[in-house]
């Protein structure tokens, strides 16, 4: 039995969850997320916790169950509490504004890089300009989002200008070393 698949999921106050029709619904004060339970995966309800089940020890189904419960408990914390994703931008004259629903990046290309955010995601830039925060209750959607930001222009390895995530640890190159 998966370690992961068999703990409860227990539910904060404030979080109504329906299974309908193999569908998770999870609502919450910040929003509503729902997921498609896969074949041979089944969820029952308590009185304050979610149990996920499985109907055999089939591989796939094996593999399924801790998923389906770190997905169902993803979706409980982010309608209860949310989640974010915290960016640093690096670099002589690098900076980041929030026009709108659009994050305009001007990070060394000849020109500004608007960046449109996805309905569901919400960011802040701090007054430096140099941090972006996004906010969301989708884990995975915030975790992409970020994942895109960042690739339009990921962290130089020599000398680390770009945009990284705040928790990101960059281990810098030694440059070319001059002939004597």
């Amino acid at each position: 039995m998966s370690k992961i698949g068999r703990k409860p999921i227990q539910i904060p106050e404030g979080v109504n969850i329906a299974v309908e029709n193999r569908q998770v619904i999870v609502k919450g004060p910040k929003g509503q997320l729902s997921y498609e339970l896969p074949d041979g995966i089944g969820v029952t309800l308590d009185s304050k916790a979610i149990i996920v089940t499985r109907d055999s020890d089939i591989t796939k189904q094996k593999a399924m169950h801790g998923l389906v419960r770190s997905l169902i408990s993803n979706m409980v914390t982010g309608v209860s509490q949310g989640f974010s994703k915290t960016l640093q931008i690096y670099g002589v004259g690098y900076r980041a504004q929030l026009s709108g629903n659009k994050l305009i990046l001007n990070v060394g290309y000849s020109h500004p890089v608007e960046f449109p955010l996805p309905e569901g995601i919400k960011a802040t830039v701090d007054e430096k300009q140099t941090t972006i925060t996004l906010y969301g209750i989708d884990k995975q959607l915030v975790g992409q989002v970020a994942a895109n930001l960042r690739a339009i222009r990921p962290p130089d390895p020599y000398k680390g200008k770009g945009i990284r995530y705040a928790d990101e640890v960059l281990k810098l190159k030694p440059g070319k070393t001059g002939k004597k």
